[in-house]
């Protein structure tokens, strides 16, 4: 059986050997302050896009700056089951319907109700920038899951 926790290609080597894709993968992410997504907002984004995607070192790093960023932990201990708890906010089941979709795009249809409901929370900039943020932690996801990637756990 394969050793699942050997690394494919490290980090380091990634970033060494292709430096533009950290560049513009971390330029699809920072959002202009003139857009109304929280940080908070944005890490409830990018841990559940990253759950979805089974990607652990992803899903460490997202828990942290989301704790670090002043997050409950007991909200993010029940994040995947954010359509069942009043603990999120609308505007954050707005943001956490359309991670879904997008994320899921190959299994799930992006319904009219679920792009209206995003529209109607972040207006036509927020959304395009939203939209950006959970592509570019797809990206991340992926390559992360693919190179096998590994979470510093202490």
């Amino acid at each position: 059986m394969e050793d699942i926790m050997q690394h494919r290609i490290s980090q380091s080597s990634l970033y060494k050997q292709c430096p533009r894709l950290v560049t513009h993968l971390t330029a699809l992410g920072d959002v202009p302050e003139s857009v109304n997504l929280s940080p908070q907002l944005l890490h409830l984004v990018r841990l559940r896009a990253s759950q979805l995607n089974h990607c652990g070192f992803c899903q460490k790093m997202h828990t942290d700056e989301a704790r670090a960023d002043g997050e409950l932990q007991s909200r993010l201990d029940v994040l995947p089951a954010w359509k069942e708890l009043s603990c999120f906010t609308a505007e954050e089941r707005a943001a956490l319907a359309w991670t879904e979709a997008l994320t899921l795009i190959n299994h799930v249809e992006i319904t009219d109700a679920v792009f209206q409901s995003a529209l109607d929370a972040f207006g036509e900039s927020g959304l395009i920038e939203l939209t950006t943020v959970i592509v570019q932690i797809n990206s991340w996801n992926r390559i992360a899951v693919s190179f096998r990637f590994q979470p510093d756990i202490k």
